[in-house]
């Protein structure tokens, strides 16, 4: 059903954005009353609960990720629906678990006070369950290569979070800073969380440099979330207790070095392509 879906998208039998998401020029879509993302509740309800109806495709995305329009209530917004079905089996991942690792990177990022990603919820869908993420519209007027490069608070932030949660997949096109704040975004998590040392990012600027005040006590606040409070219930739901006793360890080494990770020894340190 998913692949006879893509295909329609793909030779335009089914309603397509009018230009296309895939590339940051095509992104723009003027919305009256489109959710922001920073108004967490409202955001999460519209998601959960809202009628999504698919419009396109971003064909360039590895498993199938569906540009989408979603409605509740007099609410609406467009979002990104990676459905459970259209995911790609990897050899370092279980299948069917990507969509998953990304509401639990989601929940981290809450955790942490940073809303480094963007509200994200798993649902079911018109092609099954999977992850269902607001739309945020990046500002095409940013250099996302410089910015990827910069010494730029939001940026730093991004480095530990994705240290945090074991990012495998951090490239420059994952960053959307949205126009006019000041803030940054990051998008497509799936492949974080593995017991083993993954981290492969563009943002290694920091690596060995002393971690940020800021960044010590978001850290102690996620570590006592994930041992006393909902985290740990709401990532056992999510993740495997190996994955979740990694990501206690990593926070509790980032804690007791009080320094940004270096590049793994035996792993790529930059994804490739890096963009």
């Amino acid at each position: 059903m998913l692949d006879q879906a893509a295909t329609a998208l793909d030779n335009g039998r089914m309603t397509q954005p009018s230009r296309d998401p895939s590339s940051p020029a095509g992104r723009g879509r003027d919305h009256d009353g489109a959710v922001d993302p920073a108004d967490v509740e409202t955001a999460e309800a519209l998601l959960t609960h809202g009628r999504i109806t698919v419009e396109g495709r971003l064909v360039a995305a590895s498993n199938a990720t569906l540009y989408c329009s979603v409605e509740w209530e007099g609410l609406e917004g467009t979002c990104v629906y990676k459905p459970v079905a259209g995911e790609r089996p990897l050899w370092d991942f279980p299948d069917g678990t990507l969509a998953e690792r990304e509401v639990a990177a989601y929940a981290v990022s809450q955790a942490m006070g940073w809303r480094v990603v963007p509200p994200t919820v798993h649902r079911d869908g018109p092609y099954g369950p999977g992850m269902v993420q607001l739309w945020v519209e990046p500002d095409p007027e940013i250099d996302l290569v410089a910015l990827s490069r910069a010494d730029d608070p939001s940026i730093r932030r991004m480095s530990v979070f994705d240290a945090v949660v074991n990012n495998a997949d951090r490239k420059i096109g994952h960053l959307l800073p949205p126009a006019g704040n000041g803030h940054v975004y990051g998008c497509d998590h799936g492949v974080c969380f593995s017991v083993d040392y993954k981290l492969r990012t563009v943002l290694w600027q920091w690596r060995g440099k002393p971690l940020t005040d800021e960044a010590v006590e978001a850290l102690h606040t996620l570590k006592a979330c994930l041992d006393t409070g909902h985290l740990g219930g709401r990532l056992a739901a999510l993740l495997t207790a190996e994955e979740v006793d990694a990501t206690r360890r990593r926070i509790e080494l980032m804690l007791k070095h009080r320094i940004h990770p270096y590049p793994p020894e035996d792993w790529p340190a930059i994804p490739w392509p890096p963009l």
